[in-house]
């Protein structure tokens, strides 16, 4: 990871023509996690309600309560909440002996909610210069579709009509981390572009975005166990709601906020592998 952030930072001026590609990147990377999804196990509890309305109504007071300070961090903060959890939140968890099933069955809810609440969330605080909110909507709602959506209707095709073709895919699951790596230096380089370009950059606002980052992210991992103990899914609440879908979150806040809001997530990156990393070291020393 720290490897991809810091070539994106030094290639930036080339990587940044490559940004086209990263919904593309997104949808091969959902595809394959979703043909490893076993869906007659997916079972959603109290848990995954209570995690999702973190999701959606925490992202929306943060915005509201950070906005008086500045928009754009109000920005960072929602998307840095909003974002849905990340495809290899399952991994970690299994690794933390948590429930894999309780988490991947989250991990699928919080990627579907984005396609019902995005359109609305980003046509009401996001930057998209059209002539009315339905149609503000309509944009939204057509990519954000088409990128989520179409991976998980595919998996199941795939499923029913060509389990051959699953089963080779099932076997490339490695193929997502490579994927990973090379759109986080894509949208590494492009975020560095951003901030380049600005005309009269404050880089108190870009700090303050990585420290709100930070608060967030800690909150969300501690927030998200304290629920999860709650309901006897401790590993699971702290992953599902702490472990976020970087990726799909910067390319969202470059695509419908502002763009230096994307130092949010790109932030969120390094500190939920230094959370993820220490969970991991402190799990197998008390082994």
């Amino acid at each position: 990871m720290p490897i991809a952030m810091l070539l994106g930072v030094i290639l930036h001026e080339y990587v940044n023509i490559l940004a086209f590609l990263t919904p593309y990147l997104i949808a091969i990377m959902l595809l394959i996690t979703y043909c490893n999804i076993s869906f007659k196990e997916i079972r959603f509890t109290k848990l995954h309600l209570w995690l999702i309305l973190i999701q959606v109504i925490g992202a929306v007071v943060f915005y509201y309560l950070l906005y008086p300070i500045h928009p754009i961090i109000a920005q960072a903060a929602m998307i840095c909440i909003f974002a849905p959890t990340a495809t290899s939140a399952p991994v970690i968890t299994g690794m933390l002996g948590g429930n894999v099933a309780s988490l991947t069955a989250f991990s699928l809810l919080s990627n579907m909610i984005i396609v019902i609440v995005a359109p609305i969330l980003f046509a009401l605080t996001g930057e998209i210069s059209t002539i009315s909110f339905s149609h503000s909507v309509w944009i939204v709602f057509q990519k954000v579709f088409l990128l989520l959506f179409l991976p998980f209707f595919g998996a199941l095709l795939l499923r029913k009509y060509f389990p051959r073709i699953r089963h080779e895919i099932q076997k490339a699951k490695s193929l997502s981390f490579y994927l990973w790596s090379f759109a986080l230096i894509i949208i590494t380089g492009k975020t560095v572009q951003f901030i380049l370009d600005q005309e009269s950059p404050d880089y108190r606002i870009e700090i303050s975005i990585a420290i709100i980052a930070l608060i967030i992210c800690v909150s969300q991992f501690l927030l998200g166990r304290k629920l999860g103990s709650i309901c006897n899914d401790t590993i699971a609440g702290g992953q599902g709601l702490g472990q976020k879908n970087t990726i799909l979150a910067i390319w969202m806040a470059q695509t419908y906020l502002n763009p230096i809001s994307s130092i949010g997530p790109g932030a969120y990156v390094l500190w939920q592998n230094i959370v993820n990393s220490y969970q991991v070291w402190r799990n197998r020393k008390n082994i």
